[in-house]
């Protein structure tokens, strides 16, 4: 496994102001939380043997769906729940903040094509990892810094990248993230599933907030996508 991820504190903070500052000019994930069109058939590839699993909360699923859907060897990436206590929660229980749940990308991805390592860059360069619950206008532990890690190679990588990061300083404020082990995943209702595909030119906070993200982060990775 690739265990190096190259960081400079001007670059983190310049990615930072880039996709965290549209976030913080609409109101959040919360708002048109009822998709007017018919779900369809994604894109995904089929997963094929050898193929691992990821688990990460970034905020608003919506924007992180996107973000990992463009990845060369990523298979698959489905919306949903993780890390709480309620059983097959609903997004209105999530969004209370009652369920202890936290809003999450559940991402299937060939190692020998991107690594776990190449998707924590992502994951940390595509979020705010220093706010403690809050994502932008999005606030509540739904919304928190997360790695839900599915063996020990990826507890062991999340705990060593977050500690460097920290140590060199690479964001003005500590990092937040929470690393902890992988329990259960729930899937998101299906008007939540590729979101942006499916709304991105008829909603406004996917217009306004995911596509200009969205546009940034291809430019940022352009070697990597699909």
């Amino acid at each position: 496994m690739e265990t190096t991820i190259n960081f400079t504190k001007r670059s983190v903070f310049v990615l930072y102001i880039l996709f965290a500052a549209l976030g913080t000019a609409l109101a959040g994930c919360t708002t048109n939380t009822n998709s007017q069109f018919e779900q369809v058939k994604t894109m995904d590839e089929q997963p094929k043997a050898g193929s691992e699993i990821a688990t990460f909360g970034t905020g608003c699923f919506w924007c992180t769906e996107a973000v990992f859907q463009s990845l060369k060897g990523v298979y698959k990436v489905e919306s949903g729940y993780s890390g709480g206590k309620t059983v097959n929660p609903t997004y209105k229980e999530v969004c209370e903040g009652t369920t202890g749940h936290a809003e999450v990308v559940q991402i299937t991805y060939d190692p020998k094509v991107i690594s776990f390592a190449q998707l924590m860059e992502v994951f940390f360069k595509t979020h705010d990892p220093t706010t403690l619950n809050r994502q932008g206008a999005d606030v509540g532990t739904q919304y928190r810094s997360a790695v839900f890690y599915h063996n020990e190679e990826q507890r062991k990588f999340a705990e060593e990248i977050k500690a460097k990061l920290n140590a060199e300083k690479a964001y003005d404020s500590p990092i937040v993230t929470e690393v902890t082990a992988f329990t259960k995943f729930y899937k998101a209702e299906d008007y939540h599933q590729d979101y942006y595909n499916l709304n991105g030119q008829a909603n406004g906070y996917c217009r306004m907030v995911i596509q200009p993200k969205l546009e940034k982060f291809k430019k940022a990775f352009g070697a990597m996508l699909k």
